[in-house]
C-alpha cells in the first residue's frame, strides 16, 4: 500500500494542495482563496430564460455568466423543492420531516412545463465554470458528509456498490434507515464500512444539522446569494480520501493547520498526530520536492521512461495524448515488442497525468501501433487496473485497430493548467534588459525605503538560489552589511520559483511590503509594524 502524505501550501491569495504516493506526486489542487461556485455550494437563483430547444434553463446565480440547469438535472423532487422555497422565504420552517412532498415531474418532460422565467428556485453547483460555459446546476441537492450523502426529500437509502460484505451492507442499512428522519433519503459511502454506530450516526445528524441551517438562511435572503458553500479544498480532499494509509499532512501556514487539526479531530481523532505545520525556512514545496516535479510533469511534452515521451493537447471538446518511442537503440528485438513495452511503460504515467491535471471529459489516447489482438487486450486491462484507485467516474472502452484508446471520465472542474515555461529573467517579458550588476543595489534601495519610510525592522527577502547565495556569501556579506547599516534583521530565502533578477519582500507577519507591489496587495502598513515590533 502506497505511503500518502499531503502537502499543503498557502502563499498570497492561493492555496496549493499537493498528493504524494511514495514521494511522487500524483494529484495537484489549485484553489484561490474566497473564490465562489466550487462544486457543492449552494444558491438561491432566479430562473432567467428558458430554452425549449435545449431542454433547459438559465439561472442567475451571481456568477459572471448564468448557470445552466437541463431538465434532467431537475429531478424528480423538483416541485417539492420549489413549493420548500416559496414556504422558506416567508416564513421559517421548523420542522421539515413533516412539510408535505408535492408530485413528482415527468420522467421524459419538457422545460417549459415546470419551470417558467422569474421562478426563484434552490440549486447546487454540480461542476464548476469552464470555459465559457457557466456552472452547471442541479436542483437535486444533496449534503456530503463522511460517511453519508444526505438527500432531502428522497425515499431511498442505496449503499455503495464498492462494499461487497451481505452483513455489513445490511448493518448499514439498517442503522442509516433508525436515524435518518422522514422526508430523507441517504447514499451510504463506501467510506462507512466498518464505521461504528455511533460515529455513522453523528454524521447523518450532522446533515440534518446542515439541511436546517440552509433552511433558515433561505428566509431573507436576497436573489441570488450564495446559501451554503462547500467546505475549503483541503477539508474536502480529506473528506474523501483520508485513510489508514496517510503517514503525515504537512500545512505551511498556521491558521489552516489550526483548522485541518480541528477537522481531523472531530472525523477521525486518532490521525490527528499526523497534521504537521511546516515552519521551515525553505518554501514547503521545494523542501518536498513538488516545484521539481510540477515543472516536469505539466507542459505539453513529458518524458516518461527510457527516452520515451508523449504529447498532450488539450481543447475545449477532448483531450489528445499521442505516445511517442522516442529515440531507440536498434537490437534484435521485433517492431510489435518495443510498441508494447513502450505502450505499457505509458500507462501508469497516462492514469496519473489524468489525476494530476484532472482531465475530464473524451481522452483519446495515441497509442503505438500493436498488431496483435492478444497484446491490445494486455494493454486495455492495464488501463483498467492503472484507473481503478482514480476517484472520478470514468468508461475505459478498448483499442480499436488503429491504436486509440478513448476514455470518458468524470469533469466537474476546468482542467489544470499549470505553465512550466518562466518568464525571462533577464527582461521580464519587456524585451529590454536592466543590467544584472545593479540589482543588489535595487534590494537596498526597498531595503531603505521599508526600514525608513514604512518603518519596519524586519524584512524576509526571497530571491532566485544564486543570487541567496552571493548575498549571504562571506562573513561580512551583503546581508551582514545592510543589516548594521540600516538596522534591520534581515532574512533571505533561496526560491527556485523567483527570476535570476527579482525579489519579494515580506514582513514578519508575511505581508508583501515591496515599494513596487503595496498598492497592488493594500498591505495594512501600520498593523504590520505594530505585529513586527511586538514580535521583537
Amino acid at each position: 500500500m502506497a505511503n500518502k502524505e499531503l502537502i499543503i501550501n498557502t502563499a498570497d491569495d492561493l492555496i496549493s494542495i499537493a498528493l504524494l504516493e511514495d514521494g511522487v506526486l500524483v494529484e495537484l489542487n489549485r484553489q484561490e482563496k474566497e473564490v465562489g461556485f466550487g462544486v457543492g455550494d449552494i444558491y438561491l437563483g432566479k430562473v432567467k430564460k428558458t430554452m425549449s430547444g435545449l431542454n433547459a434553463c438559465f439561472v442567475d446565480v451571481g456568477h459572471e455568466r448564468d448557470a445552466f440547469l437541463h431538465y434532467l438535472d431537475l429531478g424528480q423532487n423538483f416541485k417539492s423543492y420549489y413549493n420548500l422555497v416559496e414556504t422558506a422565504r416567508k416564513r421559517r420552517i421548523y420542522s421539515f420531516p413533516d412539510f408535505a412532498r408535492s408530485g413528482d415531474i415527468v420522467k421524459g418532460g419538457n422545460i417549459n412545463d415546470v419551470v417558467t422565467g422569474g421562478q426563484v428556485i434552490l440549486v447546487q453547483v454540480a461542476k464548476e465554470a469552464i470555459s465559457t460555459k457557466g456552472p452547471r446546476i442541479t436542483t437535486e441537492i444533496s449534503l456530503t458528509g463522511r460517511h453519508i450523502v444526505l438527500l432531502p426529500f428522497d425515499k431511498r437509502v442505496a449503499i455503495s456498490q464498492k462494499i461487497k460484505s451481505k452483513e455489513e451492507r445490511k448493518r448499514l442499512e439498517l442503522i442509516v434507515k433508525a436515524v435518518v428522519p422522514n422526508n430523507f433519503g441517504a447514499i451510504i459511502r463506501t467510506a462507512s464500512e466498518g464505521v461504528s454506530d455511533e460515529d455513522l450516526s453523528q454524521d447523518v445528524r450532522n446533515q440534518v444539522e446542515r439541511w436546517k441551517t440552509i433552511m433558515a438562511k433561505i428566509e431573507g435572503s436576497e436573489v441570488p446569494s450564495v446559501i451554503m458553500a462547500e467546505t475549503s479544498r483541503e477539508t474536502t480532499i480529506l473528506r474523501d480520501h483520508l485513510s489508514n494509509d496517510y503517514s503525515s499532512i504537512y500545512v505551511d501556514d498556521k491558521e489552516t493547520y489550526n483548522g485541518i487539526k480541528e477537522y481531523i479531530r472531530y472525523i477521525e481523532p486518532d490521525m490527528e498526530k499526523i497534521v504537521k505545520h511546516y515552519s521551515g525556512s525553505e518554501p514547503i514545496f521545494e523542501h518536498f520536492e513538488i516545484t521539481r516535479q510540477i515543472k516536469s510533469l505539466f507542459g505539453k511534452i513529458v518524458a516518461f521512461k527510457r527516452k520515451s515521451y508523449m504529447v498532450i493537447e488539450h481543447t475545449e471538446a477532448l483531450h489528445v495524448i499521442d505516445i511517442n518511442s522516442g529515440p531507440r537503440v536498434r537490437n534484435a528485438a521485433s517492431q510489435e515488442d518495443i510498441a508494447m513495452e513502450v505502450n505499457c511503460n505509458a500507462v501508469e504515467f497516462i492514469a496519473r497525468q489524468l489525476r494530476l491535471r484532472d482531465m475530464g471529459g473524451i481522452i483519446v489516447i495515441d497509442f503505438i501501433d500493436l498488431h496483435i489482438p492478444e497484446n491490445r487486450n494486455i494493454l486495455f486491462n492495464m488501463m483498467r487496473e492503472a484507473m481503478k484507485n482514480d476517484k472520478a467516474r470514468h468508461t475505459i472502452l478498448p483499442l480499436t485497430k488503429f491504436g486509440l484508446m478513448q476514455i470518458t471520465r468524470q469533469r466537474v472542474r476546468p482542467v489544470a493548467k499549470i505553465s512550466n515555461e518562466e518568464q525571462c529573467p533577464t527582461c521580464r517579458g519587456t524585451g529590454k534588459i536592466t543590467s544584472s550588476v545593479l540589482f543588489d543595489s535595487d534590494i537596498e534601495n526597498t531595503i531603505q525605503y521599508c526600514t525608513e519610510e514604512m518603518g519596519f525592522s524586519y524584512i524576509k527577502i526571497k530571491v532566485h538560489p544564486y543570487v541567496a547565495a552571493y548575498l549571504t556569501k562571506g562573513l561580512i556579506s551583503l546581508r551582514m552589511k545592510w543589516m548594521l547599516k540600516y538596522r534591520c534583521y534581515i532574512v533571505i530565502i533561496a526560491s527556485e520559483s523567483i527570476g535570476y533578477v527579482d525579489a519579494k519582500y515580506y514582513s514578519r507577519s508575511n505581508n508583501i511590503i515591496s515599494k513596487e507591489s503595496i498598492s497592488d496587495y493594500e498591505v495594512d502598513i501600520e498593523e504590520s509594524r505594530k505585529q513586527d515590533d511586538s514580535t521583537l
